[in-house]
């Protein structure tokens, strides 16, 4: 698939004549488009249909702000009317997609029964799913994104302290409180299952696979789909588990500039779409449960 974003790039610089700034945000933005696609396991753009579109925009949504989320449908409307136009496929998957409005759709959020239904899944002894609750545990815990948790090495834990370090986007740094269930999931996993899954070796990645590997977020997708279907809640994906970090926070009385910080958003505003699902929810409790909230 990148053999072709390639193609496009070309086609905006000689056909287009576009800039050299315009044709870098241009490739970041499509490069984690396909990356995206990737992570879901649709490996071939003539397949591309419009439920693929909507799953990437909801997991833009509550991440960036409008203007961006705009910019980076566009790149991949622009995209997908160059293959359709170069006969690469006849499909248009954007047709019906409209850009967004100023007000940002909410995000999707797990209840906390639904995080702790799924928490218990990888219920096993085995190497894989002590290292898999390690991962989920984790991902709810801090509000981590998916390719900040792939991303850490073994010395990025203090366990002793209970902090976690990792870089956000622009290589920014934070560090990141560890919940109690999280830091036992992980001494377990560095414990017992990592030094399995390591196999002799001193790697500096802190999830492996089976080969002793760094995990790949693709891998991760896929770890956090199984046990979601395993405990019956429904097609979710890694973001979802950030989203409803937030959302729970914000609505058990977290302070929005704390919540902030351990997202890692540059601009408040993109943290305060969580106090609107909160709101949400409130008012919707209310609204089933107060018995002059509704005229008979």
């Amino acid at each position: 698939m990148h053999e072709i974003l390639d193609d496009f790039l070309n086609y905006l610089a000689v056909e287009k004549g576009l800039s050299r700034n315009t044709l870098d945000a241009y490739s970041l933005d499509l490069n984690g488009y396909l990356e995206f696609l990737e992570d879901i396991g649709a490996t071939s753009l003539k397949t591309i249909s419009y439920e693929h579109i909507i799953k990437y925009l909801e997991e833009l949504y509550g991440e960036y702000s409008d203007a961006s989320v705009a910019r980076k449908l566009a790149a991949v409307k622009a995209f997908h009317k160059f293959l359709v136009r170069e006969g690469f496929t006849e499909r248009l998957p954007t047709a019906d997609i409209k850009m967004p409005k100023k007000e940002k759709r909410l995000p999707r959020v797990l209840s906390v029964n639904q995080i702790g239904k799924l928490l218990d899944q990888p219920a096993g002894a085995g190497f894989s799913e002590i290292r898999d609750r390690a991962i989920l545990e984790l991902l709810y815990s801090c509000g981590m994104r998916v390719s900040e948790l792939v991303a850490l090495d073994i010395e990025d834990i203090d366990l002793r302290a209970g902090y976690v370090r990792c870089f956000g986007k622009g290589s920014k740094e934070r560090i990141i409180p560890l919940g109690g269930y999280a830091s036992e999931a992980l001494t377990v996993y560095i414990n017992k299952s990592r030094r399995q899954l390591a196999k002799n070796r001193r790697p500096a990645a802190l999830f492996l696979n089976n080969r002793g590997d760094r995990l790949s977020r693709q891998s991760c997708w896929k770890i956090v789909k199984k046990y979601a279907e395993k405990a019956d809640i429904g097609e979710i994906y890694p973001h979802l588990l950030r989203h409803s970090f937030a959302t729970h926070l914000l609505a058990n009385g977290a302070d929005l500039r704390a919540v902030q910080e351990l997202l890692g958003h540059a601009d408040i505003s993109t943290t305060q779409i969580y106090t609107h699902v909160t709101r949400d929810k409130l008012k919707s409790v209310y609204e089933k449960t107060h018995p002059k909230a509704r005229k008979k």
